[in-house]
């Protein structure tokens, strides 16, 4: 059975060893690196009450990360930092993990729930689709990505 816990730096370490490349370590960190950078281990994520980190597990193994990023300013929720182990991949754990996220995502009362992807990231793009997030408004996604790193996808939970 799959159960959200929060995430505890105990597991630092095993969520960076499921970056399989840079483009999966500028995911987590933000550091087009590979591997993940050993300097970071530890301290990759913030330390940050507006910053919820969870692990999914699968009985007693982590399956997966995500963060929930609260913003009182906006008044919006951004899920971010999404991974699963690649050991499990494609066997619907990412949609699960999404799922999951969006408890304590849509819990925490604020008026959206927001996401950003890579534009080239199709499998994740199509499990935010399943799950019920939908595309921002074209002139909404250009005025976010103003100063991003990339071209990011921007998604709004619509609701499955």
């Amino acid at each position: 059975m799959m159960e959200l816990r929060g995430f505890s730096d105990g597991y630092g370490e095993l969520v960076a060893g499921w970056a399989g490349d840079a483009q999966e370590v500028a995911l987590l960190c933000g550091r087009e690196e590979y591997p993940f950078p050993e300097q970071l281990r530890g301290s990759w994520r913030k330390v940050d009450s507006d910053i919820q980190p969870y692990l999914l597990f699968d009985g007693d193994r982590a399956v997966g990360y995500g963060e929930v990023w609260l913003d009182d300013e906006e008044d919006e929720v951004e899920l971010a930092r999404i991974i699963v182990d690649p050991a499990v991949r494609g066997k619907g754990i990412g949609l699960e993990l999404v799922r999951a996220l969006l408890v304590p995502a849509e819990a925490a009362g604020y008026a959206e729930v927001f996401l950003r992807v890579r534009p080239d990231n199709e499998v994740a793009i199509r499990t935010y689709q399943r799950v019920g997030f939908v595309d921002v408004p074209t002139g909404l996604m250009d005025e976010w990505n103003a100063g991003q790193p990339v071209a990011y996808r921007w998604m709004r939970f619509a609701g499955e």
